[in-house]
């Protein structure tokens, strides 16, 4: 049996599940993954409660201990199993690093509200931005080609967990069709083709239908 297990949605679009389940196949990690329904209110459920103080996906298995919050299960994960680094080693670009995870998740709710995972994993397409979530785009545009200097493959050198935050962020855009600079298009599709993330894209979904 797999020592860890991870939960994610049903439906297989959080994001922040991609991000982990990214994290342990870089990280070549075995483990063993089970769906909670959301529509179905599963993660409020007393069972899963218990593993997810904050009655979440995702949540991460270790043994007798358990973690949710992506940033904080892929930071442990490094940390714990760090023969593979998915971070930064260097303090500063670890801390900056760090900082566009944050950002990632905390800003940006326009983009998010107006662009769901949906689109990107289902091919529901969308309406045109309103003028809030276009000023949100023109930030993330901004600061990704800040972080993003020209010709450099990735945020931080080397390949790193929030590279693959940042692409699916953009890709809320890009695969809905919207106008995204040209570099970042780039940025974007390389990241996604990374077998590791292909491999989440590529898992069977229930229909909308039925899904929720």
């Amino acid at each position: 049996m797999s020592r860890l297990h991870l939960y994610v949605d049903s439906q297989f679009t959080s994001p922040y599940a991609l991000s982990v389940f990214v994290a342990l196949r870089e990280k070549g990690i075995d483990f063993a993954m089970s769906a909670v329904d959301l529509q179905k209110f599963e993660h409020q459920a007393d069972a899963y409660a218990v593993l997810s103080q904050t009655q979440r996906v995702p949540t991460l298995v270790d043994g007798d201990f358990a973690l949710s919050e992506s940033s904080a299960i892929t930071e442990y994960l490094d940390s714990a199993y760090p023969e593979v680094p998915i971070y930064p080693k260097d303090v500063r670009l670890l801390a900056k690093a760090r900082q566009v995870q944050a950002w990632i998740r905390s800003d940006l709710l326009p983009i998010r509200q107006e662009r769901s995972t949906v689109g990107v994993f289902y091919g529901q397409q969308y309406g045109p931005l309103s003028p809030t979530a276009r000023e949100s785009a023109d930030k993330l545009f901004y600061t990704a080609q800040a972080l993003l200097k020209e010709g450099v493959e990735n945020l931080f050198g080397q390949w790193s967990i929030v590279d693959v935050d940042l692409a699916l962020m953009l890709n809320r855009l890009i695969l809905n069709g919207d106008t995204v600079p040209s570099a970042l298009v780039e940025y974007a599709q390389r990241q996604w083709q990374r077998p590791s993330v292909q491999e989440w894209v590529a898992l069977e979904r229930p229909p909308l239908s039925t899904a929720g």
